[in-house]
């Protein structure tokens, strides 16, 4: 997978569907090269008032498609 093109600019969506930010960056393992962390930034007219960044561990992704799908607590 190519994180550049396949992770960077995606929109993630939180368990109701509800936009949590888009992927700005991703953490990785230096010893096996997996991504274990995305970076977000809000979106929208919070971006503009606050800059704010949130790390998600990729234990808590349900689905990575045309946006990425957070699990709920019910999948956890």
């Amino acid at each position: 997978m190519r994180i550049k093109d396949e992770l960077f600019g995606k929109e993630v969506l939180d368990a109701e569907i509800q936009i949590v930010g888009r992927v700005t960056d991703v953490i990785f393992d230096k010893d096996s090269f997996e991504v274990t962390d995305l970076v977000i930034k809000k979106t929208g007219f919070s971006e503009q008032i606050k800059a704010s960044e949130n790390i998600v561990p990729m234990e808590l992704v349900k689905a990575i498609g045309d946006k990425i799908l957070l699990k709920g607590e019910e999948d956890i």
